[in-house]
């Protein structure tokens, strides 16, 4: 593949999943075309200090999707279904995969989510598999990422306040184990993905970095913070059904189910990739 060749389109590239497959590309010395609402917000003018090519659009507006994708080999297509909910979610990824295809992508890399493809019944689980089983009814050249829990869901501000206090919060049991990815390792295997296409193309991989019991990360978390932390079991299950069903339906998934990523596979595909214990020693609490 000739440098003029690598021109990949990134979406959700000022968030966290799109931010760190752009800054993998780029460091591949692929050319990247980050699209975003925001072009003068400081993530873009981050990407843009890396040498991306920051270009105003919208996954709503059909116009600005096909503008964005046109002349680029890759797209990486991400979508926020917390935002706006599942079926913008949806309708937006439709808009990405349909411009794709007729401008004749070469490779798109979905990022899904892990069990997506095992009946979940939860909705922002059940949306993405909708959208994968429509990317591939298009026939486009897909490879579908399937990311588990974030370790970076742990530094949103309410959880991070409550971590710094001494209490690491989930609706789940302490025994339950959960499986949880650094999204700066999805960046890396997104990369890797567009590298090397025909290896990739036709795969959908689950994506993970580690597996531990709820109490095993709160011990983790005692020694990265320097004071102790007890996870908890908050809100119940029954109390956050009220509060958000998704995120509940989510959480007794993890309790019944649970994510099924190849640890051991995934680590000789990335050597680098980070457990639990690397992720944290780059955390400031």
């Amino acid at each position: 593949m000739s440098s003029q060749d690598k021109l990949a389109l990134v979406t959700g590239a000022t968030g966290r999943q799109g931010g760190a497959v752009a800054r993998h590309l780029l460091a591949r010395g692929w050319k990247v075309r980050a699209l975003t609402r925001k072009p003068e917000g400081p993530a873009a003018q981050a990407l843009t200090g890396l040498g991306a090519e920051v270009v105003p659009g919208d996954l709503k507006d059909r116009a600005s999707v096909e503008r964005a994708v046109a002349g680029c080999r890759g797209v990486f297509a991400v979508q926020d279904t917390w935002e706006h909910g599942p079926e913008s979610e949806i309708e937006q990824g439709r808009h990405l995969a349909d411009a794709a295809q007729a401008a004749g992508v070469q490779h798109f890399v979905y990022s899904s989510v892990g069990g997506a493809e095992r009946g979940t019944g939860i909705p922002h689980f059940e949306s993405k598999w909708e959208l994968e089983q429509y990317i591939a009814g298009l026939g486009l050249r897909t490879t579908v990422l399937r990311p588990v829990f974030f370790m970076e869901n742990l530094l949103m501000p309410d959880n991070r306040q409550a971590i710094v206090g001494g209490t690491f919060a989930l609706s789940v049991h302490p025994d339950t184990r959960l499986q949880m990815i650094a999204t700066d390792d999805i960046g890396a295997f997104g990369a890797m993905a567009f590298d090397d296409p025909e290896e990739w193309i036709g795969r959908a991989v689950e994506l993970a970095g580690d597996e531990r019991t709820m109490a095993g990360y709160a011990q983790s978390l005692t020694q990265a913070v320097g004071r102790p932390v007890q996870f908890v079991e908050s809100p119940t299950l029954e109390e956050m059904r009220g509060l958000n069903p998704d995120w509940a339906t989510m959480c007794e998934w993890f309790i019944d189910h649970g994510y099924e990523a190849d640890l051991p596979g995934l680590r000789q595909l990335h050597p680098p990739l980070k457990d639990f214990d690397a992720w944290l020693a780059g955390v400031t609490w």
